[in-house]
Parts: structure tokens; sequence; C-alpha cells
């Protein structure tokens, strides 16, 4: 005589026989599942690889629905305590949660840069630079006209950028003390110098941005740079 084993065989649901069983099993689900229903006691087995259910319902809830939904469309009344819940964590894209940090720094920041725009002026040999700037979406536009020239553009478009943060500031002035393009380490970057005035208070600043879309509205992401804590704190006072 000889002692039972608590294993049963597991050779023939091993084998291929066709079908479903024939396809590549590259995850050892199957291999899993027959490992399984060879112990003794088993008479079956599945391995599920996809998420059974999410996280936006609680537990209680979903075996509430589960238990109603049997009843209901099958006439099967099964006991609640029977029935389990498997929940499996939220796991998102690294892209999309890359997406979800920037969208969320950039809803910190209070003021947000919308558009630059030269356009033809009456007078001739100048021209309209027009900045717009939004606040808790609420959008503010700024005009300076200038003479057509590379730096009479950028003045323009750093006092037009100063004037619509003084809108949004209101007690506060902003006044423009240079704008400079410079070539270093082989890249061009604005940089200007902004002089923040309330009451008797004065404040200079500096801000820096890499010309990528135009000099002009470099200059603008360099106002701000300058800017964005001063204007943060003004609002917030």
């Amino acid at each position: 005589m000889t002692g039972s084993s608590p294993f049963k065989s597991a050779d023939a649901g091993n084998r291929p026989s066709g079908g479903a069983e024939s396809m590549p099993d590259p995850w050892g689900v199957r291999r899993a599942e027959n490992l399984l229903t060879s112990l003794e006691g088993v008479l079956s087995a599945r391995v599920v690889t996809t998420p059974l259910a999410g996280s936006g319902l609680a537990p209680k809830q979903i075996v509430r629905n589960i238990e109603s939904a049997l009843l209901a469309h099958l006439g099967l009344k099964v006991d609640h305590r029977k029935i389990s819940i498997a929940q499996t964590a939220d796991v998102k894209p690294i892209e999309a949660l890359e997406r979800g940090a920037v969208r969320d720094q950039a809803l910190r920041r209070a003021v947000l840069f919308e558009d630059c725009r030269i356009t033809s002026s009456e007078r001739s040999q100048h021209v309209v630079v027009s900045v717009s700037l939004s606040l808790q979406g609420a959008t503010e536009t700024g005009r300076e006209e200038v003479l057509d020239s590379p730096r009479s553009r950028l003045e323009g478009a750093a006092r037009a950028t100063a004037g619509v943060l003084e809108k949004m500031v209101e007690r506060y002035s902003l006044v423009v003390d240079g704008v400079k393009l410079v070539e270093a380490l082989d890249r061009s970057v604005v940089f200007v110098v902004v002089r923040g005035v309330g009451g008797r208070q004065s404040r200079v600043m500096t801000g820096t941005a890499e010309v990528t879309e135009g000099a002009e509205r470099a200059t603008v992401c360099a106002v701000l740079d300058a800017t964005n804590r001063w204007v943060e704190a003004r609002r917030a006072s």
C-alpha cells in the first residue's frame, strides 16, 4: 500500500489540447491555475490579472450592487457575506502623472501668460505691442506703441506686461528700468530689470527668459519671472 499524496496529477492540465490551452502563456497564468487545481480539495481555480474593482466605490457598496444585480437579473439570492471584493491600486501611466503635475503647478501660479502680438500702427515706422495675461480666468491686455526696432519692441513688450500687472495689484506700480538681449553659452536670453513701487517702498527685481518663440514673448516671460513673487505678495495683502 502506498500513501496518498495531497496533490493530484497536473500533467493533463499542462498538456496543450488545442483551443485556449494551446495559446502562449507568457505570464504563467494557466500554469498557476493548473497548479492550484492539482491541490487536494480544490475543484476550480482562476487567476485574474486585470483589475476587478476600482477604488471609486466603497467595498460594501460594490457588494450590495453585486447582490442586487444577481437577484434582479438571474433570480439568484446570494449571501452578501460570501461575496469578496478584490481592490487594486489606482495606478496611472507616468505620462498622466507628469501632465497632472504640470497642470497643478500652472494652477498654483496666479498670473499666466496668454499672448504677445505685434501689429502695425497708424503712425509710420511704429508698431503696437499687445500683451495678454490672465488671472483666475479673467484676461487683461496691455498695449504699447513703439518705434519699429528690435530694442524698442522689447521695451514695449516689457512696459505692456508691467501695465497689465499694475491693473492686477492696483495700489502698486511697476517701472521697467531696462531690457537687454544677451547672447551667452550659445543661447539668446532676455534680461530685465523691473522696479516695484508702493508708497515709500521700492524694490528692484530681475528676471530672465530664454528666447525660444521670439524675443518679445521671452521679454514677457522675463518680466513675469522677475515679478511673480512680488505680485503674489501684493495680491495677498
